[in-house]
């Protein structure tokens, strides 16, 4: 592999007192490296951008910089034609490390085919990126990853409610895209957006907010793994009945279901589990402590059916089972072991057997296991990017404030007056955290009036929240995303009903 670094310094902000140099990250700052890989079989040539670009408040000085890295590929005849997507994760307080180099970067993580951890540490050429397709920009909000508020020349720090917020968030995230489409001279490329989790949110507001304020028109908004905090604060029959059809895969993958339904296989019984729970599940939980008691065995029966739960189970939680509850109880009598929030193909080990919820989330630990020494090691040694400043994989954002949340009107608003702009969802079927059952609600609730439901799609993996980690769906995901980029190109047509 060659490589060559260029580093550039336009603005540093570096304060220093009489005994030592303040620990700070540069504002304004590139490092160029040049690489080589094979995607899909083809060798070819990439360039990597990594630094910080500014972002401005309304009297254009910098209140922060947020760390980004940029791929592009070499050797392109038509820059303009090329796609950009510009890539989000979520928390909110996440850094972009999951999706930079798990899923559609040029490197991903040193893993096993299922995805957890091996040493040593480090990282390997990803054979299915979509950088054959298209250049990505990965983004790290404030506070994530290396991005950081800069302080004023009085040296306090400009107010957290600029960034830390649902609609703070996404003003000043489209701000510092256009900032970067602008400098690197992208605004006749198709732009997508994608979000990953509280990315989902993110990037339904961003939709609008770019089109609105910023005058860029996309051609598509790609949610993984979506977090819908409309449905999360929603009263129970919607924030936890929607929650079936994620428990009958969850107990289908540990065999705790019924022989009826552990014979089939798990697309065959996923519509059934939808089906009741629309039609049976959430009626029934709507009704309370009204409903007849007939009614809420009949129901408690085939909860349990689909769930791998006792009938006791259910009925001891008036049929409003929660994911926590269940990720502690599925396996209690069988093993001891509690399962994963994020991805429940993981197994973990509590202080008691007894309880509500597990002592911890063993997937979490299991990534951060891999994740936090692979960037780390890549950013500095791959990449060329040096500082003494921590990579936070999950910043301070803390209160974020939820309020006016609009982003579900927003996207439709924004798809009603652009007619280019299509949608795809990605969801992991054992995602206990935001469940693909939760994540097609969401999609069917964006544009009610159905006149635009032949834009969006959804596509379902046998892996987690990072579905991406388990190498078979690493390949048909990212398979997915090159077929809805294709797919949503303009090819000449013009944007009109």
């Amino acid at each position: 592999m060659k490589k060559r670094a260029i580093l550039f310094i336009v603005i540093g902000v570096f304060t220093m007192n009489l005994k030592a140099q303040k620990r700070a990250i540069p504002v304004d700052t590139t490092v160029v490296t040049n690489h080589s890989t094979t995607i899909n079989g083809v060798s070819m040539n990439y360039t990597a951008q990594t630094g910080t670009q500014p972002v401005w408040d309304e009297n254009d000085d910098a209140v922060a910089t947020l760390y980004y890295t940029y791929y592009t590929r070499d050797n392109v005849r038509d820059r303009a034609a090329r796609p950009l997507v510009i890539s989000f994760n979520g928390g909110p307080g996440s850094a972009s490390v999951w999706m930079h180099v798990a899923y559609t970067g040029p490197k991903i993580l040193k893993i096993d085919n299922e995805g957890y951890p091996v040493q040593p540490y480090g990282v390997k050429e990803n054979p299915f990126s979509i950088l054959d397709v298209a250049d990505i920009v990965f983004v790290n909000p404030v506070n994530t990853g290396y991005s950081r508020m800069v302080p004023k020349e009085d040296g306090k720090m400009p107010d957290k409610k600029m960034f830390f917020g649902i609609n703070a968030d996404i003003k000043y995230l489209a701000e510092w895209i256009t900032t970067f489409v602008s400098r690197n001279n992208r605004w006749s490329s198709p732009k997508y957006i994608i979000g990953e989790s509280y990315g989902g949110t993110r990037v339904m507001g961003l939709a609008l907010e770019l089109q609105e304020k910023q005058w860029m028109y996309l051609n598509g908004v790609i949610m993984v793994s979506p977090a819908d905090y409309l449905k999360f604060n929603s009263d129970a029959p919607i924030s936890s009945g929607l929650n079936l059809p994620y428990f009958t895969a969850a107990a289908w993958h540990h065999k705790m279901l019924p022989p009826a339904l552990q014979s089939k296989d798990l697309l065959e019984i996923l519509p059934e589990s939808e089906d009741y729970t629309v039609n049976h599940v959430l009626p029934a939980i709507a009704k309370g402590g009204f409903i007849s008691e007939k009614e809420k065995q009949e129901v408690a029966e085939k909860m349990a059916y689909y769930s791998g739960l006792s009938v006791k189970s259910v009925l001891q939680n008036n049929l409003d089972v929660s994911t926590r509850f269940f990720w502690k109880d599925l396996l209690r009598e069988r093993s001891g072991r509690t399962i994963g929030r994020l991805d429940s193909r993981y197994l973990g080990i509590d202080k008691t057997e007894s309880g509500d919820g597990p002592d911890y989330s063993a997937e979490l630990t299991s990534w951060l296991h891999s994740f936090t020494p692979a960037i780390n090691f890549y950013l500095r040694e791959h990449l060329n990017f040096k500082t003494d400043i921590k990579y936070n994989m999950f910043g301070s954002v803390r209160p974020w404030d939820n309020r006016e949340n609009n982003v579900r009107d927003n996207l439709r608003k924004a798809m009603a007056m652009n007619p280019y702009l299509k949608v795809l969802v990605q969801s992991g079927y054992y995602d206990g955290a935001t469940t693909y059952f939760n994540a097609k609600y969401t999609m069917w609730q964006i544009d009610p009036s159905g006149k635009m439901k032949d834009r969006m799609d959804f596509k379902g993996y046998r892996s987690g929240h990072m579905m991406y980690l388990r190498y078979e769906d690493l390949k048909a995901a990212n398979d997915d995303l090159r077929e809805f980029i294709k797919g949503s190109l303009s090819n000449g047509k013009a944007a009109k009903y």
